[in-house]
């Protein structure tokens, strides 16, 4: 008997839940039958196959993703490192309320299994190629010391808030263990990481200016 929609939703639900916590490679078809409670055939016949239902999901949770996030308001600040912190929690918060459609978006857009890197690629290559191209918008209004090289400089700021996401997944694999406190020393840690790039490290007292690459 074909599954009612609502029976559908759940089984999607429910799949998604294990692809979050397992990943996809490490995911069996026989795992995602027994959380939703229903046969490996079911899931072919309705699916076709883990992949299939993978990129079903990954579709799902990416625009529900981008609905949420709603990436072009960083347009709307005027300084970048305001909205570095502002976003960045709103991101925060997106986790908490929807910890396993981001932590499948995570995977497919930073850690891609090598069998799904290709279909990744074709299907979403470019919004992985454009990731950071509002973020490029708004950093063409920060105003940088003479002789700094304006990509290098962004690239280093990428790298950085990059490093704070991975340290967030990696230190919360349960969504209970979120709290105000863990919350406030992780933003609190990533605006020190900003404002030392922002700043600078070496004081001037220091008796020499700090060498920075060339603009080419």
């Amino acid at each position: 008997m074909p599954l009612q929609l609502y029976e559908k939703e759940a089984v999607l639900v429910a799949c998604l839940s294990v692809f979050a916590r397992h990943g996809y490679t490490n995911t069996s078809t026989g795992m995602l039958a027994e959380e939703a409670g229903i046969s490996k055939a079911l899931i072919f016949h309705h699916f076709n196959s883990k992949k299939k239902l993978y990129f079903s999901l990954l579709e799902h949770c990416f625009e529900k993703a981008r609905t949420e996030l709603r990436m072009d308001s960083v347009l709307e600040y005027q300084d970048f490192f305001e909205a570095i912190d502002k976003f960045s929690r709103i991101k925060f918060n997106y986790f908490r309320k929807f910890s396993d459609e981001y932590k499948l978006v995570y995977e497919a857009f930073y850690s891609p299994p090598d069998e799904l890197k290709r279909d990744i690629e074709e299907k979403y290559g470019y919004v992985i190629a454009n990731k950071n191209t509002v973020w490029e918008q708004l950093f063409e209004k920060v105003s940088l010391r003479e002789g700094v090289d304006r990509k290098q400089a962004f690239e280093l700021i990428v790298i950085t808030l990059e490093h704070f996401e991975k340290k967030f997944l990696a230190e919360v694999a349960d969504i209970d263990a979120i709290d105000d406190e863990y919350a406030r020393n992780l933003f609190e840690k990533m605006n020190c990481f900003c404002s030392m790039i922002r700043d600078g490290i070496v004081s001037s007292a220091h008796g020499r200016e700090i060498p920075v690459p060339r603009e080419k």
